[in-house]
């Protein structure tokens, strides 16, 4: 497990999200092929839990301690087929199931960070207490329903013995 505790202002938000760039690059998520069974590496998986942590550190700076400081805990737990974040803060907290769901027609300019955190991860769970707790998890391997792209058929084929 990977923990860090550090001020819950944006000026570190940088330094946060590099912790969780860091921690998808080690633990090295894996889309498979449906088809050829060929797996590679999941950037996407990245770019979605980068997006999802960003946003829950926003929401405890802006929200949480109202851009006046307080401390963030982040642990990073990765198991061979999950990987948990759970962002604590001690700031006002919040009922989760009363965010309404953005319209997404008007394109407001805020609002969007729990529905980005829902849309990225697999699961979003947050209670509210002293501290307060936000997990997220996403699974580590994703499969493909689409259709083999020629390199990944040739690569099928050559792991089969045929050229």
């Amino acid at each position: 497990m990977i923990r860090l505790k550090m001020p819950g202002l944006l000026e570190y938000r940088d330094l946060a999200v590099r912790m969780i760039v860091s921690a998808c690059n080690l633990a090295n998520a894996r889309r498979v092929n449906r088809i050829t069974g060929v797996s590679r590496r999941d950037h996407e998986f990245d770019q979605e839990v980068v997006s999802a942590f960003g946003e829950a550190f926003n929401n405890v700076a802006i929200h949480g301690y109202a851009r006046q400081g307080g401390d963030v805990e982040i642990e990073i737990e990765t198991t061979p087929s999950t990987m948990t974040i759970r962002v604590m803060d001690y700031g006002g907290g919040f009922d989760i199931a009363a965010v309404p769901q953005p319209d997404l027609d008007t394109m407001p300019e805020s609002g969007l960070g729990i529905y980005i955190m829902r849309s990225c991860m697999d699961d979003v769970t947050y209670e509210n207490g002293s501290p307060n707790v936000l997990t997220m998890s996403k699974n580590l391997v994703r499969v493909d329903d689409g259709v083999a792209v020629g390199a990944e058929v040739g690569a099928a084929l050559a792991d089969k013995g045929r050229p």
